[in-house]
C-alpha cells in the first residue's frame, strides 16, 4: 500500500486524489493533508481518511479546525497532528511515513512545500505547475541531490510520460534531468482552446469573468480556468515541458484540438508520433502517478472514439492569445523572467476576477512587468531570488492596475 500525503486537499486536485484514494482503499491509504481556508470540507476529509498530520496554511485557523474536529467526534487517538503556516506546511510535505506527495497548492504558494517534499527526497505527483515554471533552475538541482522524482499529473504532461513508456529512462521516470530525454524530437501539447476557442478577436472585447470561467470540457478552478481561455496555462506548459523532458522552445508546440480527446503528442527519433487519448478527466493523469509504475484496472466510463465522431486539430492565433508568446518569451529568457511572467499572471488574473480589469488587459500588464524586470533578469537564481521577484512581479501589477492599465490594439501583443 502506498503512502500519500494531498498538498491543497480541498482544491481541485486534491479532491479528485482524495476519491481515487476512496476507490483504491487497498492500494492507497492518506497520511497527510494540508489546505487553506475551507476547513468545512477538510473536517469532512479528516473523518473520511484518518490522516496523521494536517497543515492549514493559516495558522491562526487551527483553533478553530481543533473545535471542528472535536464536534465531529475526531479525538484521541484518531485525531490528526495540526500544524500551520508555512512551517507547518513544510512539515506535512516532508512527513516521514509518505511515499508519494500530490501538489494540489495553486500557484506560487506551491512552492516552498514542494521544496520541502524534494528535500525529504519524496517523490512527487507534481500538479504544481509553478514549482518548475517559477523556480526550474533551483528544483532540478534539488532533485539531483535528492533524487526525487517528478511525477506529472496533469493530463498533458501525463499524456507525453506515458507515450514515452518503453523509450531510455521510462521504467525509472528520469524527468527533470536538464538532459534532453533520448530519443524525443518534438513535443505536443494540445489545448481545448478554452472559453473563447470559437469567439474572434474582436469578440474579446464583450468578454466577462463569468464568460472566462466557463469552460467547455474541463471543470478546473477559475483561475486556470481564466488562464485556459487566455491560453496562458499551455505557455505555462511549454516552460513545464521544457524542465521535465529537456527539450528546446523550438521543439515544443501548441495545438488546439477542441474536442480534448487526444491529451498530447510526441514525436521520436525515427518520427513515429504516438498520443494518449481519453475523455477529458483528472482522475485518469491523476491515478496514473499515484499507480506509476503500475497500472489500476479502472470501472470508469471507456472512450468510444465512434461516439466522439471526428478529431479536429487547429493552429493557435497569436493575436488572440498573445499571452501564449509571452510564455514562449519568458520561457526563452529564463532565469528570473519566468517566475516574473508567473507572478505577474496570477495578480493580472486576480485583479480580473475581481473585476478590476478587463479580460485584454491580462497580458498588457504581464508584458509590462516582463519588461521592467529585463535590466534585473538573474540567469542563475537562488531560491531568495526567486521569491524576491515574485512578490516584486504582483506588486508592479497591483500598481500599475491603480495607476490604470493603457491596453494595447488586438495583435500589438503578438507582433
Amino acid at each position: 500500500m502506498k503512502a500519500i500525503s494531498v498538498l491543497g486537499s480541498t482544491g481541485s486536485i486534491g479532491t479528485q486524489t482524495l476519491l481515487i484514494a476512496e476507490e483504491f482503499p487497498e492500494q492507497f491509504r492518506v497520511v497527510a493533508l494540508t489546505a487553506g481556508r475551507n476547513l468545512k470540507l477538510l473536517v469532512d476529509q479528516v473523518q473520511r481518511h484518518r490522516p496523521e498530520v494536517v497543515a492549514l496554511a493559516d495558522a491562526d485557523l487551527l483553533p478553530e479546525l481543533q473545535e471542528r474536529l472535536q464536534d465531529a467526534g475526531v479525538t484521541g487517538a484518531d485525531a490528526p497532528q495540526l500544524v500551520g503556516g508555512a512551517d507547518g506546511l513544510n512539515v506535512a510535505a516532508a512527513w516521514d511515513s509518505a511515499d508519494l506527495v500530490v501538489t494540489g497548492i495553486v500557484g506560487c504558494a506551491g512552492l516552498l512545500p514542494t521544496l520541502a517534499a524534494i528535500r525529504a527526497g519524496k517523490d512527487l505527483a507534481l500538479a504544481n505547475k509553478e514549482t518548475l515554471i517559477a523556480a526550474g533552475p533551483v528544483v532540478l538541482p534539488e532533485l539531483k541531490k535528492s533524487g526525487s522524482r517528478l511525477l506529472p499529473a496533469d493530463s498533458e504532461h501525463s499524456a507525453i510520460f506515458q507515450c514515452l513508456q518503453g523509450t531510455p529512462w521510462a521504467e525509472n521516470a528520469r524527468l527533470s534531468t536538464g538532459v534532453p530525454t533520448p530519443g524525443l524530437r518534438r513535443i505536443q501539447l494540445t489545448a481545448s482552446g478554452g472559453a473563447f476557442r470559437d469567439w474572434t478577436a474582436a469578440d474579446l472585447e464583450k468578454a466577462t469573468v463569468a464568460d472566462a470561467t466557463s469552460h467547455p470540457n474541463w471543470s478546473m478552478g477559475r483561475k486556470i480556468t481564466v488562464d485556459s481561455a487566455s491560453l496562458m496555462n499551455k505557455g505555462l506548459e511549454v516552460i513545464e515541458a521544457h524542465y521535465l523532458f529537456g527539450l528546446d522552445y523550438d521543439h515544443i508546440e501548441i495545438v488546439i484540438h477542441p474536442q480534448s480527446i487526444i491529451h498530447s503528442m510526441i514525436e521520436l527519433a525515427d518520427s513515429s508520433v504516438l498520443a494518449q487519448l481519453g475523455w477529458p478527466d483528472m482522475k485518469l493523469p491523476i491515478l496514473y502517478c499515484l499507480s506509476w509504475p503500475s497500472r489500476l484496472e479502472t470501472p470508469w466510463r471507456r472512450l468510444d472514439l465512434t461516439e466522439v465522431g471526428q478529431l479536429s486539430f487547429r493552429a493557435p492565433d497569436p493575436a488572440k492569445y498573445p499571452c501564449m508568446e509571452l510564455a514562449y518569451a519568458a520561457g526563452r529568457a529564463g532565469g528570473t523572467m519566468p517566475a516574473v511572467m508567473n507572478a505577474a499572471n496570477e495578480e493580472a488574473v486576480a485583479q480580473f476576477l475581481e473585476e478590476k480589469i478587463h479580460f485584454l488587459d491580462i497580458p498588457t500588464v504581464i508584458e509590462a512587468a516582463c519588461e521592467r524586470h529585463k535590466p534585473d533578469l538573474m540567469v542563475q537564481p537562488q531560491l531568495d531570488d526567486v521569491l524576491r521577484v515574485d512578490q516584486w512581479a504582483r506588486t508592479a501589477v497591483r500598481e500599475q492596475v491603480n495607476r490604470g492599465v493603457t491596453r494595447l490594439p488586438m495583435g500589438a501583443l503578438a507582433a
